[in-house]
């Protein structure tokens, strides 16, 4: 499988990540064991987790194939943190809970340190150079290797990713953003595409399948419900163009 490097760092990661979304819930142990057996035999590095998913439960899975399947060091684990489960604050991007969601999360993974965390979203609340400032620390005390954010919009990427380079070497530069992206959900490319581009900061499109619809599997009841969850995750102000069918071609001639 293709190799690339994420953004303008040394990290490289294959074109093809593995997501695990699904791990602990719908997708059970014998299930994610032999997903990561053929991703990885396929040249697969990349595997995608956060700390909310499955309640933490995606993150323990993955860390009981690590080893016992899979060699640490031929995976690029990326995990992610910031998410809380509060009704009045759905997001949490404070160094503090940053910090100790990290560490719980490398005790879930069983391993030292991950090669790529991801700030789950913006937080409004928090004032956005102290979210960073966590990311510097975990990488300068050798928890995470590379980081990077996830549902940033474009000026939100833009405004932290120059703060980051604002401070030459001594702050972390960002390898990653992280964003739904597939023909459902296009609304990446009026922002968050292009700056990612002119920052040199990696996309890592998730759900690129549109949740499952573009495969063609989904019944039609299920696929309306997952496009109504792909709109409820965008982030403000963005309206994206979504179909929850088959894409048709337009009647309209230029």
């Amino acid at each position: 499988m293709e190799q690339r490097h994420l953004g303008r760092t040394g990290l490289r990661v294959s074109r093809i990540g593995l997501g695990t979304l699904g791990w602990g819930r719908d997708t059970d142990e014998h299930e994610a064991a032999a997903s990561l057996k053929v991703f990885w035999e396929a040249g697969g590095t990349l595997v995608d987790t956060a700390d909310v998913y499955a309640d933490g439960e995606a993150e323990y899975l993955l860390g009981q194939l690590v080893e016992s399947l899979v060699p640490r060091r031929d995976l690029v684990i990326a995990t992610k943190a910031g998410s809380v489960p509060d009704p009045d604050r759905r997001f949490n991007a404070s160094r503090g809970h940053l910090l100790a969601a990290l560490d719980a999360s490398l005790r879930r993974l069983g391993t030292e340190y991950v090669d790529l965390w991801q700030v789950h979203a913006f937080d409004p609340v928090t004032p956005l150079e102290e979210t960073l400032q966590a990311l510097d620390l975990a990488v300068s005390t050798g928890r995470a290797r590379y980081a990077g954010v996830s549902n940033f919009s474009g000026w939100q990427l833009a405004k932290a990713a120059t703060w980051q380079l604002a401070g030459g070497g001594a702050r972390t530069r960002l390898a990653s953003t992280q964003m739904e992206y597939s023909l459902l959900q296009r609304g990446v490319e009026r922002e968050v595409l292009p700056a990612a581009r002119d920052l040199g900061v990696g996309l890592l499109p998730s759900s690129p399948l549109g949740r499952g619809v573009l495969t063609g599997q989904v019944p039609r009841g299920a696929r309306a419900r997952r496009a109504r969850a792909g709109r409820a995750r965008r982030w403000p102000g963005s309206s994206p163009r979504t179909s929850t069918g088959r894409p048709r071609r337009s009647s309209r001639r230029s």
